[in-house]
């Protein structure tokens, strides 16, 4: 009965591992370029992390499923090629549907080929483990990625434009905070968000601690 259950809970964990746990930016801190450079808006910022979700997941399961085949010796310069034909099938595919937001991310989505948080589940995850396994470490990491950007782009554009995907939120008399769609406000919110995540983190310890103070005696 326990082994039926560990499959499950391990699945579970390298899912969730990504969205929060070990979230991409707001942890590990990694991507900072795309994740800097895009979040002007909530829109580019979805459209970005939708690209980023299909190269991942893409990419992994591709590396997953041909792992054995692949001489060590060679294996990044295999893994930047499989990345890259999936950038590239992305690539073509916004700028035939959304050729405006493709136009404005300009090269931060060919550049995705060379995203340390793409490369580097392939060869920490992907290559070492099951398709499946593989899949959702990917879809885990994509989607914590994907709420990094929507948070950044989202709080930028209601502050610095008083909209949330173009949807004007305060009318006319607001006035806007412009620095926080210029790269300043970029630094500011992702600094913010950063404090709160390590103020979480510190907090819950002292919170598993507090019953065991709190115990009366006798």
């Amino acid at each position: 009965m326990l082994t039926q259950n560990s499959a499950p809970d391990n699945a579970y964990d390298e899912f969730i591992k990504g969205v929060w746990r070990e979230n991409p930016v707001f942890v590990q801190v990694l991507g900072m370029c795309p994740t800097l450079a895009v979040t002007n808006s909530a829109m580019n910022a979805l459209v970005m992390g939708l690209a980023t979700f299909f190269v991942l997941t893409g990419s992994s399961a591709l590396v997953s499923s041909v792992k054995d085949w692949i001489p060590k010796q060679v294996r990044i310069s295999c893994y930047v090629i499989i990345i890259a034909t999936f950038v590239t099938v992305i690539d073509y595919t916004l700028l035939a549907l959304v050729p405006k937001i493709h136009k404005e991310l300009g090269a931060f989505i060919p550049l995705i080929v060379v995203n340390c948080i793409i490369l580097g589940r392939q060869e920490a995850f992907a290559s070492k483990n099951t398709v499946y396994l593989s899949v959702l470490d990917a879809m885990g990491s994509s989607i914590g990625f994907l709420f990094a950007l929507l948070a950044l782009g989202g709080l930028r554009e209601i502050l610095g434009v008083g909209a949330l995907f173009g949807v004007n939120l305060f009318g006319e008399h607001y006035e806007p905070w412009v620095i926080m769609v210029l790269p300043p406000g970029g630094f500011l919110v992702l600094g913010l968000i950063l404090l709160f995540f390590n103020w979480f983190k510190a907090r819950k310890p002292e919170k598993s601690l507090n019953p065991a103070l709190e115990t009366p005696h006798g």
